[in-house]
């Protein structure tokens, strides 16, 4: 289950914004941000409303942006307290391995500031967030507070640069680098081994539900992996009835957000070749693979690629007898 206040403030109102990866090409982007071989504190973070310093190294850790925890964990770093968002975050598998056997605290869907300044955080990260001025100084009188370059749209920072973003704040500025290269170089061997996936038209169908389909746009952050393996958008981009579904019907599709059962219960849907020549891949919110693309930190990229890579393998072959494995059943 998601936080039922999460879910359209995180994943809807991203529809209108761009870029996770911020280039129009395939190849991964690399990191605007230079990472030093190692964060000499104190450390100055600049950001749309100004810059931030971080005096010396933090012990506590409090995330505030949607899935800021996810970068934290990757870089060895478990956060005192996280906002909540997904409510099996903490069983994820890649989590899991991050924690160590340690529980992962949150406070509430809504920003709690009172919450917030009970966990005496050293440090806030409030990346991947809408922050306005007052909320902004509002945390930055808890604590020094880091987020968003104005470089980027609220919540659409590229997951290489809150990498390394994140990992200059927490005094992990090599850890974060080597993640970005570990998950570009994974990305990389992906599209070497399957140069079928250049060009091919993927549509991402996001949170279908009451008839109601969300198409996901070029360099839109529920998409840029798929971008990045060397898939090409569809042009059209914006919430579709179900009497506009020719418009997903192209080389591949990916639903997220939904069952397969579910999915195939409309005529419509069931009716359409992408879904007929088994080229459409299926994931619900509640799933490991869901979760790692809603919270795309390198960690739960690198799971996502593992268990997407051959399942996109057989649906873009454009061979019916390779079977696509239903994902949305996984749990």
């Amino acid at each position: 289950m998601i936080s039922s206040r999460a879910v359209p403030r995180a994943f809807l109102s991203l529809f209108l914004a761009a870029s996770l990866v911020s280039c129009a090409v395939p190849e991964p982007a690399a990191p605007s941000a230079s990472a030093p071989a190692d964060t000499a504190f104190p450390v100055t973070i600049e950001h749309k409303f100004g810059s931030t310093t971080i005096e010396t190294r933090p012990a506590r850790v409090v995330t505030v942006g949607w899935n800021d925890q996810d970068f934290a964990l990757a870089l060895g770093v478990v956060p005192v307290s996280t906002r909540a968002w997904f409510d099996a975050y903490a069983t994820f598998p890649w989590v899991k391995k991050a924690l160590g056997g340690q529980e992962l605290s949150t406070f509430s869907a809504e920003l709690n500031f009172e919450a917030i300044i009970k966990q005496r955080p050293d440090v806030i990260i409030a990346i991947y967030e809408t922050i306005n001025k007052e909320t902004y100084e509002k945390l930055s009188q808890i604590a020094p507070t880091v987020i968003q370059s104005d470089a980027y749209a609220d919540e659409q920072t590229p997951w290489d640069v809150q990498t390394i973003t994140t990992g200059k704040a927490l005094g992990k500025a090599a850890a974060a680098q080597a993640l970005v290269d570990k998950v570009n170089a994974k990305i990389t061997e992906a599209k070497r081994a399957h140069p079928e996936f250049a060009g091919k038209v993927l549509v991402v169908d996001f949170g279908p539900e009451n008839g109601q389909h969300w198409l996901i746009p070029a360099r839109d952050p529920r998409r840029a992996l798929f971008d990045a393996l060397g898939f090409a958008a569809q042009s059209e981009a914006n919430e579709i009835s179900e009497e506009r579904l020719d418009l997903i019907d192209r080389d591949v599709l990916f639903v997220n957000g939904s069952t397969k059962e579910k999915m195939l219960a409309s005529p419509v849907f069931s009716r359409l070749k992408v879904v007929e020549s088994d080229r459409t891949i299926y994931t619900d919110f509640s799933t490991p693979l869901g979760g790692a693309l809603s919270y795309s930190g390198p960690d739960a990229l690198l799971y996502a690629l593992d268990v997407l890579v051959p399942q996109l393998a057989n649906a873009a072959d454009m061979d019916p007898s390779t079977p696509v494995k239903d994902l949305s059943a996984i749990t």
